[in-house]
């Protein structure tokens, strides 16, 4: 009959600092753990065994609170491979570079891909089954936030922005007559931060600053345009969209790195200071092409926008004093490829 092999060890009751010289073996499916005053038995599968590491003493708690430490690591190691006891695959590629490297780029990959591929399908996927209720909270907050950090109230005349919103209002009507809309609240405001610009937000909020509504002050159907852009950006959820999408980038930032908890009170920030992908700018762009048309106004309204956004960027460049937001619409990059869809736009 062969001896179960044995190893003199140290054992922490866990209620007293004071360490007692013990006896351990491994019979059957048991730790035997023999000390002067008796013997202690444990189920394997109970006992929390240390891992094998290059250095350091190893530690094993028991069951019942108490626990082992060894100093000598190789010889603990030793002891329990006699004793037929074996570690669990995972012990032994962190033990090997070669293990650690290709977890390294399999990590790596799968984080491009979830950045590349992934967190954009996700979002997309999430954004269109947030309620509109949810929607319409989120942009309520992220205005009332944004007025606070850089919006200040219009400075048109009352019956210029009621003239403009009429119009806007004529064309979404003629563009759904059965009233099926996507919701829609347009506000004026002014804003140094945007210059000359509009945006949406998730829930339907339209904001279009002062400079814009002076930048286009003889071209209505072109404001008009610019509004229906906003408006596609509103149907599609772009804005609920990029929240999402920030969130999920924020999530698998603290995977890697750590905590990134607090991200839902710099919601507004992010909506002001990240683009739309080009994907969704086309999508808002075919909206607005295909609203403009369906109330009887050319798409190719919209060039002289593009036109005069143009000019005025080249200005700030040459000024040195180009500022603008990322969401704002003069920020939107490739205007010539834009020019060219609205001038050669025609209906399917």
């Amino acid at each position: 009959m062969t001896t179960a092999p044995r190893l003199l060890s140290t054992w922490f009751d866990g209620r007293s600092p004071r360490a007692q010289v013990c006896e351990l073996s491994i019979e059957g499916q048991e730790l035997v753990l023999t000390l002067v005053g008796g013997e202690r038995r444990y189920p394997l599968r109970q006992v929390r065994w240390a891992e094998r590491r290059s250095h350091g003493q190893r530690q094993s708690e028991l069951p019942d609170g108490s626990l082992i430490q060894h100093a000598d690591a190789g010889e603990w190691d030793a002891w329990r491979q006699a004793s037929g006891q074996r570690e669990a695959a995972v012990v032994g590629w962190m033990q090997s570079w070669r293990a650690t490297l290709v977890a390294m780029v399999a990590s790596v990959v799968f984080l491009g891909a979830a950045w590349t591929w992934g967190v954009p399908w996700l979002s997309q996927a999430v954004a269109q089954q947030v309620p509109r209720s949810l929607e319409a909270r989120l942009g309520e907050q992220s205005m009332q936030q944004l007025d606070r950090l850089f919006l200040q109230p219009s400075a048109l005349p009352a019956p210029q922005q009621q003239a403009l919103r009429e119009r806007f209002a004529s064309t979404v009507e003629r563009g759904y007559p059965e009233g099926d809309a996507p919701p829609w609240q347009l506000s004026f405001h002014q804003s140094k931060a945007l210059g000359a610009n509009a945006f949406a937000l998730p829930g339907g909020h339209i904001v279009i600053t002062d400079d814009l509504v002076k930048l286009l002050a003889d071209q209505p159907d072109a404001i008009n345009g610019v509004l229906a852009h906003e408006l596609g950006h509103v149907h599609h959820r772009h804005g609920l969209d990029m929240v999402v999408r920030a969130s999920l980038i924020s999530a698998l930032v603290g995977v890697v790195l750590g905590d990134a908890s607090g991200f839902i009170a710099t919601v507004p920030a992010t909506l002001a200071t990240q683009a739309y992908s080009r994907d969704a700018e086309r999508e808002s762009d075919a909206f607005a092409a295909r609203l403009l048309h369906e109330s009887g106004v050319s798409p190719s309204v919209m060039v002289v926008f593009f036109e005069r956004i143009q000019q005025q960027e080249k200005q700030e460049d040459e000024a040195g004093d180009s500022a603008a937001l990322p969401i704002a619409v003069s920020s939107h990059p490739d205007h010539a490829e834009r020019i060219r869809f609205f001038r050669e736009w025609q209906p399917d």
